[in-house]
């Protein structure tokens, strides 16, 4: 099985920071947004796969904003400065 492109490797009008300027948030998928919340992917992984990865294991957006930064930090691909990023984004959503 192929491997998914890399965010680089993608057609520049269909990577999702561009998608999104071009036409929007709502045009974007919950993947797509997150991938550009967390802006990078890791190692053979790109932001879009890792943001899939993450919304399919747990479920959905809700489900993965409510894990702790410990918690986030156990998935393969999230450290400290994205387990970070996640957490502010579930805070500032609160408010």
């Amino acid at each position: 099985m192929p491997r998914p492109l890399l965010i680089k490797e993608m057609a520049e009008q269909e990577r999702p920071r561009e998608r999104m300027m071009r036409l929007g948030p709502k045009a974007l998928n919950n993947a797509e947004l997150l991938a550009i919340i967390l802006g990078t992917g890791v190692r053979g992984e790109s932001a879009i796969h890792l943001a899939d990865r993450l919304l399919t294991r747990f479920g959905n957006v809700r489900g993965l904003l409510e894990l702790s930064t410990d918690e986030l930090q156990l998935e393969p691909g999230i450290g400290v400065a994205k387990a970070c990023q996640l957490a502010a984004l579930s805070e500032f959503a609160v408010r």
